[in-house]
């Protein structure tokens, strides 16, 4: 476990003002927040801040803005969702912040809180501009980073901001998350499995790699299945696949052999037309031209619910398959529940992150439980590999 200064209940924060950088970028569609898990999840911090009568700075982005007057990127909503839940005076700032910001806030009292716009319509935001730091750390005392899920990101609000105010903290969910993949990685109960989706091998294979020396069994699901599918001599139709992907399935399994570790690919398929099809599932033999395989079927569901009942620690990234379509949700769904009821019984400790993952589970209304949610992404799996993350070298 690596040594990083963590926020906690010693440190006095009374009348005190606190910079938190929070992860609100949560999916948006005309003004109503589809998913309110990261925002729910940040609450009992604020609380507790709020509580020991702190001044609350809120600062989070939201999505990837193409220019700093971009209307459909505001925090709005999540400011509204965040008054309802809270009951202390809370204020939104819509200016972007300058070296006149400080003047502009101080009628801030103990136990409120300013919830500033999306950080990333601030020119130095990005770029992880020295005068921006200077201008965001001067509004506080003391900077939290509750934002795990950016902690791979070298900018502003990450990383720069520590440059300038002493007091920086990792608060308690960026902790949380670099326990849980501690457990993993580290502490873990064997057996271990692994199963791990997505679409491309090439932008995981790093974390493929790492998790082949770590894990007892690793089972590949989702469009990323169907390279290896194709690579064991099988016809995948006109599925997704990775162009150039045999070099590095060869060179996985390779190393899996060396680090004995068991390797799992579909035994069977959904597949379908179109993606707005219904589901006609085919052993791997019977999958024809016009073929597109969007979920596992049911010989691969039971084979990876013997495999998660025979494991200890279980480590999930990536759905099954195309879930947006629930007539190929089954593989992903067969997955949570087998996941959360071995979680249940305490026999397994169960880690499950990505923001697929996070949204398949969601979009069917699965009342599941884990060990630990991550609603990291990116930095969840960059961790894993373990690459050096700004966020985290700068709170050591």
């Amino acid at each position: 476990m690596e040594k990083i200064r963590s926020f906690n209940e010693k440190i006095n924060i009374k009348n005190k003002t606190i910079i938190l950088r929070s992860d609100f970028n949560v999916p948006i569609k005309d003004d109503v927040i589809q998913d309110e898990t990261r925002i729910n999840l940040s609450i009992p911090l604020i609380k507790n801040l709020l509580k020991r009568e702190a001044k609350v700075l809120l600062i989070s982005h939201l999505g990837r803005p193409v220019n700093l007057k971009s209307k459909n990127f505001s925090l709005k909503p999540v400011f509204k969702y965040l008054n309802e839940k809270i009951n202390n005076n809370m204020y939104f700032y819509s200016d972007k912040i300058t070296n006149t910001t400080k003047e502009k806030i101080s009628f801030l009292k103990r136990s409120e809180i300013i919830f500033f716009e999306n950080v990333r319509l601030n020119e130095g935001e990005i770029k992880n501009d020295d005068n921006f730091a200077k201008n965001l750390s001067a509004l506080g005392d003391i900077f939290i980073n509750d934002a795990f899920s950016c902690a791979h990101r070298k900018q502003t609000s990450i990383h720069k901001i520590t440059k300038y105010i002493k007091n920086s903290y990792a608060g308690p969910l960026f902790m949380k998350e670099i326990h849980s993949i501690s457990m993993v990685l580290n502490n873990k109960k064997s057996p271990t499995t692994c199963i791990i989706g997505g679409s491309k091998i090439s932008t995981k294979l790093g974390v493929i790699t790492t998790l082949i020396k770590r894990v007892d069994h690793l089972i590949i699901v989702g469009a990323m299945a169907n390279n290896f599918v194709k690579f064991k001599g099988n016809n995948v139709g006109k599925s997704l696949v990775e162009v150039g992907s045999e070099k590095i399935i060869d060179e996985i399994y390779d190393k899996a052999t060396k680090n004995k570790c068991e390797i799992m690919i579909p035994l069977d398929f959904a597949v379908s037309k179109s993606m707005d099809g219904k589901a006609n599932y085919k052993d791997p033999q019977n999958v024809e031209d016009d073929d597109i395989i969007l979920d596992v079927g049911q010989r691969t569901i039971k084979k990876i619910s013997e495999v998660i009942d025979n494991s200890k620690t279980v480590l999930w990234n990536g759905p099954a398959g195309y879930f947006e379509n629930k007539n190929f949700s089954k593989g992903t769904i067969s997955i949570a529940k087998k996941i959360s009821d071995n979680t249940n019984d305490s026999s397994l400790i169960s880690i499950v992150g990505g923001g697929d993952t996070i949204s398949s589970i969601k979009n069917n209304e699965l009342d599941v439980n884990f060990t630990h949610l991550s609603t990291a992404g990116g930095a969840f799996l960059e961790y894993i590999e373990g690459k050096n993350l700004p966020g985290i070298e700068v709170l050591k």
